[in-house]
């Protein structure tokens, strides 16, 4: 495959949101529940759960039961008064993302301008051609097929020249549907039979380079 496009997933992929970032989301959304819904922080807390494992999005639930408005929830949730010291950058992730060859997207089930503010704090922004966030999906997001073809359409991509990076196993099993190369980024030993390669790190994919391309 010559000159591929690498669609890169952001939280727990391109960065590691899960010592600070992801609980202070959690946080944030089960506050959202207590304060709309009018729910105590336990049932809250139990609902976000539930949104997100049956629909992959806790946003997505609380649209189709609730009618949230998904910019006011996006914008309440991902808040960040102290996001430079939250953000764990590697400085090798430059170095490694400058040797793939082929254009580079952002393809995150965050909001916009979290996402921004992140890869510019990973100091990568400009080694991307865009973000690709959960508002261009219209508020569909992976592994739902809608943000998938909404992102390809926007790009004129060939989905068999797409590279999907990502560390959600059920995203990748969407983006396999569609033909794109596949790499997950985790820690097991397990490897499905969707992903084409499994890295523990993002550092590690120069070296799956031949079997990628």
């Amino acid at each position: 495959m010559m000159n591929p496009v690498w669609l890169f997933d952001l939280d727990n992929t391109l960065h590691d949101a899960t010592p600070h970032i992801f609980p202070h989301i959690n946080r944030s959304m089960t506050a959202y529940l207590q304060q709309h819904l009018q729910l105590d922080e336990a049932a809250a807390n139990a609902l976000r759960m539930h949104y997100w494992q049956r629909y992959g999005a806790t946003l997505s639930g609380l649209m189709r039961h609730h009618g949230t408005d998904p910019e006011h929830f996006l914008w309440h949730t991902h808040q960040f008064s102290q996001l430079p010291q939250m953000v764990l950058r590697e400085p090798r992730l430059r170095h490694v993302l400058k040797r793939l060859p082929g254009r580079k997207l952002v393809f995150s089930n965050a909001p916009q301008h979290y996402a921004r503010a992140v890869l510019k704090l990973l100091r990568v922004d400009d080694l991307f051609e865009d973000v690709f966030a959960i508002e261009h999906t219209h508020y569909r997001p992976k592994p739902q097929m809608a943000g998938f073809v909404r992102l390809l359409r926007k790009y004129r991509l060939n989905p068999a020249r797409c590279v999907m990076v990502e560390d959600s196993a059920e995203n990748l099993q969407a983006a396999k549907r569609l033909g794109m190369k596949t790499v997950w980024v985790n820690a097991t030993s397990r490897s499905p039979a969707y992903v084409d390669v499994k890295i523990r790190d993002v550092m590690e994919l120069p070296r799956a380079l031949s079997r990628l391309i």
